[in-house]
């Protein structure tokens, strides 16, 4: 554990690491930012909450564009976090061209990334940590909401070890999931042995005998407050990810189970629950609506950065973003077993002011140093930007969708709508790390087949329901599946079966027709036994051959009344 000294040590540690990115270097724009002034922050009470969450396996600092469409329906339309750019900026207070607007938003994200650098690593969140620690030694608790063992080359080669021998080693204290179960129940199993704190999944149950498969809630005493730390994990997983990989576990949302976690915890003597959560936001806040006696939801999934607390019934709701961008600091004063003072702060992880911790730096360099000459293998360059994040389409998402229809030789593609990958700015060298954080999922095979123009609309309109579904107990979160070779119209608000329409086949410029057959490419097929190349190396493949890359502004998607 870290003495004050070592915290006042660290605090006053600065350093700019990155070489001149554009006009304005990296090292100019860390003159004006400190690692002090990150971690500034008035404590309160007796209790800080550290949370990030959807880490997605990133161990070194990157590019991450927030969204630009981040579209909201029914009671939650125009709330956090269905607020973006300019309006996200507007409704937080954050003043457009600061770094924080970098950090939040999509606003002039090329420019700014030039000016403020890559974001994230481990080894400079762990600084942090050990900082806020150091000063709270006694009252500090870290939680990881999941979507941490899976999104890299190095968590797909190992099957998840890299990222539990990291979180092992960074000293995380609970955590839940989601991506963790496409390696497989087996596989899970195994890794939750090696962990050295507790997986909840309150939610997951055994198909037979209905018993739970993990532990739902975990006591912990911080401060003198004795804390129940209940876990949620994504409840659509055997629909949004294969069935067959975890065949006998049944998930789901299970409101009445929750409540009687709750209410367990109570009972046992919780002084104060928190809720660690891969629901998804709006799903969350129904719950918090619902279920009575939660006093904190941290919540994941849907990636949402909200640099301030959202207060549900009472229910304080906290969303860390994705990709180890930040560290949420929440610090909590209890009385009677209820909250009556906090403070909160979602610090931005500007890997350019802080000092990289030496003891996580060295097991990140131990996990990909073994793999260093392939991961740094250059493939191409992008003169776009490309970027993975937005409701309806991405630059990356279109580079994958066209590399799939020149490599697999079709008139259409499809690509998940996935929120996890890389962001790479205009003139940046494409590595095959920077694809493997866009495609490395254990189930990559590369589809070819047929479908008719009718299934081709049930399929969209199918994933428009589940993320627009004016209930949020039926949203699964993520984004709309990419297309590639078509357009079409949307209208958000219609309900299911309506809500696509103009579906155009671009080579000809004519609308599907729905009795009409099309040669389909696709990845990440939740079908059992799917055909096909990794859709690595068939990105991979189309990169080499093309060597300069050029992603066009997608018109071909038309939002109804935009």
């Amino acid at each position: 554990m870290l003495t004050r000294r070592d915290f006042m040590q660290v605090t006053a540690a600065t350093a700019a690491m990155m070489a001149p990115l554009g006009g304005i270097t990296a090292a100019t724009a860390a003159g004006r930012m400190s690692q002090k002034e990150l971690l500034k922050f008035d404590s309160v009470g007796q209790v800080t909450l550290l949370n990030f969450t959807d880490i997605h396996a990133q161990l070194v600092p990157l590019y991450f564009r927030e969204p630009s469409v981040n579209l909201g329906v029914g009671e939650v339309n125009g709330l956090p976090p269905h607020l973006t750019g300019k309006n996200f900026l507007k409704h937080f207070g954050i003043a457009g061209g600061t770094r924080d607007a970098y950090a939040f938003s999509s606003s002039d994200y090329s420019m700014l990334s030039s000016e403020y650098g890559r974001i994230g690593g481990l080894a400079n969140m762990a600084t942090l940590i050990k900082a806020i620690r150091a000063e709270r030694p006694d009252n500090t608790l870290l939680v990881d909401n999941g979507d941490t063992w899976q999104g890299s080359y190095t968590a797909l080669q190992s099957n998840g070890q890299d990222m539990v021998d990291a979180m092992n080693a960074l000293g995380v204290d609970v955590m839940t999931g989601h991506w963790e179960f496409t390696l497989g129940a087996e596989r899970v199993k195994e890794l939750v042995e090696k962990l050295d704190f507790p997986f909840l999944a309150g939610n997951v149950r055994d198909t037979e005998f209905e018993e739970p498969v993990f532990e739902s809630t975990k006591f912990f005493e911080r401060g003198g407050v004795n804390i129940a730390v209940i876990g949620q994990a994504f409840p659509y997983t055997p629909i949004a990810n294969p069935r067959y990989m975890i065949p006998e576990w049944a998930f789901g949302i299970q409101e009445d189970i929750v409540r009687g976690h709750v209410e367990a915890a109570r009972a046992a003597g919780a002084e104060l629950v928190v809720m660690a959560s891969h629901d998804g936001f709006d799903v969350d806040r129904k719950l918090a609506s619902r279920v009575d006696g939660i006093d904190v939801i941290l919540t994941g999934h849907t990636h949402d950065a909200i640099p301030a607390v959202i207060n549900v019934n009472d229910t304080l709701l906290i969303a860390t973003g994705s990709h180890g961008k930040f560290l949420g600091r929440l610090d909590l004063e209890i009385k009677n077993k209820k909250i009556v003072n906090y403070n909160y702060k979602l610090m931005p992880i500007f890997s350019d002011v802080i000092t990289p911790d030496p003891e996580i730096a060295a097991v990140v360099d131990k996990i990909r140093a073994p793999h260093a000459d392939k991961l740094n293998t250059v493939l191409g360059k992008t003169e776009s930007l490309l970027y993975r994040r937005g409701n309806l389409n991405g630059t990356f998402d279109d580079l994958i969708c066209q590399a799939m229809i020149e490599e697999r030789d079709a008139e259409i593609a499809l690509s998940p709508g996935f929120r996890w990958g890389r962001t790479l700015p205009p003139g940046s060298d494409i590595t095959v790390d920077d694809v493997f954080t866009q495609t490395a999922i254990s189930y990559p095979n590369c589809y070819r087949s047929e479908m008719t123009g009718e299934l081709l609309k049930t399929i969209l309109e199918d994933v428009a329901d589940n993320l627009y579904n004016i209930d949020p107990y039926y949203q699964q979160g993520g984004d709309m599946v990419r297309v590639g070779g078509m357009g079409y119209a949307i209208d958000p608000h219609k309900p299911m079966g309506s809500r696509i329409s103009e579906m155009t086949h671009l080579k000809t410029g004519q609308l599907i027709e729905p009795s009409k057959t099309y040669v389909v490419s696709g990845w990440a097929s939740v079908n059992e036994g799917t055909q096909g190349p990794p859709v690595y190396d068939v990105v991979m493949d189309y990169i080499r051959k093309k060597k300069v890359i050029n992603v066009p502004e997608n018109t071909n998607i038309k939002v109804a009344g935009s």
